[in-house]
């Protein structure tokens, strides 16, 4: 029995993202980063930026770019989770990942990652995943490594200025490319 059904939850479904979709889709990422919602998971980003995580066209320019793909998960027709899935050659890029912060801790994330990896491999054939991940973010990061990711040490400045992104509340935000293979 799995663990959703022993705890009598509905199971998650995915799907593509469609433009009705990009409402909700920029409030979840909102609610599972920035301000005090946020503070209700894990994955809170409010110690490090304020200022918003997206913005509708954000999420729109992912929804309707025909290299990404904007996976929706809903649980009774709620969406709770979702995640961006980027073509790029024989990587994807893994992105805009957020969890309902009262959902968070209870095994969403990863059925959200195991699907994203698979529907990599089958839609585009991809053997590699990348994703970016603020390098202070060390919780965050231990739990992409329990989950096969490696950090390469690859560094890419956080877009200081640039308020698309928030704004920092430390000097010293960077992003650290982590990678994992895909097997068959």
């Amino acid at each position: 029995m799995s663990d959703t059904a022993q705890r009598g939850e509905l199971p998650l479904t995915f799907r593509r993202a469609v433009e009705a979709d990009i409402p909700a889709l920029t409030e979840l990422v909102e609610s599972a980063y920035r301000g005090e919602a946020s503070r209700a998971g894990w994955t809170t980003e409010a110690d490090l930026l304020d200022g918003r995580r997206t913005d509708p066209e954000g999420v729109a320019a992912v929804v309707r770019d025909p290299k990404s793909i904007m996976l929706v998960v809903e649980r009774d027709g709620a969406v709770i989770a979702c995640c961006q899935l980027e073509h790029r050659g024989a990587e994807a890029y893994f992105g805009m990942f957020a969890v309902s912060p009262l959902l968070q801790g209870g095994g969403v994330g990863r059925a959200v990652l195991a699907e994203a990896e698979r529907t990599v491999r089958a839609e585009w054939g991809a053997t590699q995943m990348q994703m970016q991940v603020i390098r202070q973010r060390e919780d965050l990061i231990a739990w992409y490594e329990r989950r096969g990711y490696t950090r390469t040490g690859e560094l890419s400045p956080f877009p200081y200025g640039d308020e698309r992104f928030g704004i920092p509340q430390r000097a010293d935000l960077a992003f650290e490319l982590l990678v994992k293979p895909l097997g068959e």
